[in-house]
């Protein structure tokens, strides 16, 4: 039974709010919700390694579908698909937290990043997409009554990209789109069923937020298997399975996987935004995040503190 029903509906190039409408939750499903260019696909393959305890490589977008996508699996075979699973499901979103429907029964991940690191992720990325998928974007926005207009082109130099991204309502992923995402998780951060993960914290102790996420899924893994797990977990090793992570990929982004898991760092902006952008973001998020949510999001769980205690 819905908790909440979503509050909002969102539609763009890339996303479509309505397509939850389908989704009939389990008991113990897990939706993997993020901004972009912040972890989600990392996290999913954390959650498929806890789910089959397996080493193995399991092609991602089929086995964890992404729900509110527009363009990689058609609605009447996604939801088929999803219903003739067996095992525990584990799904992504992109979208802010009231935009999705609530259930008690199921368990919601939620992972951050400071805004400039997902920025910087997120140039590689748009500028990363084939002449089809740009192509199949600009289709989907020309039949769409609530877009017509084809997806915007992003800028080829990272300092451009980043004055874009900053100012409201240029991208599909901009800064607004970012902090008002990160708002809508948040404020459900008191919720049994709500954990938030921070990309920091996953960078400094990787088995440390397995062993939470674990823990918050109720999943049980013997201690012979764990050290494997953790192993294939890391990025270098994702991108070393990245042909059978993410097959096809290559039609979506110049490079394949290469392109799409492409670093894995932070604080790519040092060195491309200057003081007046850093002054710039300060000023953005001061005005749009509550001071918590602020602190958390520059520095995680570790240094900021645990998003459960902590007060807005």
């Amino acid at each position: 039974m819905v908790t909440r029903a979503a509050t909002r509906s969102v539609r763009d190039w890339i996303m479509d709010s309505r397509q939850w409408e389908r989704f009939r939750p389990r008991s113990g499903d897990i939706v993997i919700g993020t901004a972009p260019k912040c972890g989600t696909t990392w996290t999913q393959r954390i959650v498929s390694l806890l789910v089959f305890q397996s080493a193995d490589p399991v092609p991602l977008h089929g086995t964890s579908p992404w729900i509110d996508c527009r363009f990689q699996m058609p609605p009447d075979v996604m939801f088929p698909m999803l219903e003739g699973q067996s095992h525990r499901r584990f799904v992504k979103s992109h979208l802010p937290f009231d935009a999705l429907p609530l259930y008690d029964e199921v368990r919601y991940i939620h992972v951050a990043r400071d805004g400039r690191d997902a920025c910087m992720s997120l140039h590689n990325h748009y500028n990363g997409f084939t002449q089809t998928m740009l192509a199949r974007f600009d289709e989907i926005g020309a039949n769409d009554e609530m877009i017509r207009a084809p997806f915007p082109r992003p800028e080829k130099v990272a300092h451009d990209f980043w004055r874009n991204w900053i100012r409201p309502g240029t991208y599909a992923a901009h800064a607004d789109w970012f902090f008002d995402t990160e708002k809508s998780y948040w404020a459900e951060r008191g919720r049994e069923n709500v954990l938030l993960v921070h990309y920091n914290d996953m960078k400094a102790d990787l088995d440390g937020e397995m062993k939470r996420i674990a823990k918050f899924l109720n999943i049980d893994v013997p201690a012979d298997k764990w050290p494997a797990l953790v192993e294939t977990a890391r990025f270098e090793t994702m991108k070393a399975q990245g042909p059978a992570l993410l097959p096809g990929i290559e039609m979506a982004f110049n490079g394949g996987h290469e392109t799409f898991l492409y670093r894995g760092t932070n604080e790519r902006w040092r060195g491309v935004l200057n003081d007046d952008d850093l002054a710039l973001y300060e000023e953005r998020s001061a005005a749009a995040l509550p001071p918590g949510l602020k602190a958390w999001l520059a520095e995680g769980r570790r240094k900021a503190g645990d998003p459960r205690t902590m007060a807005d």
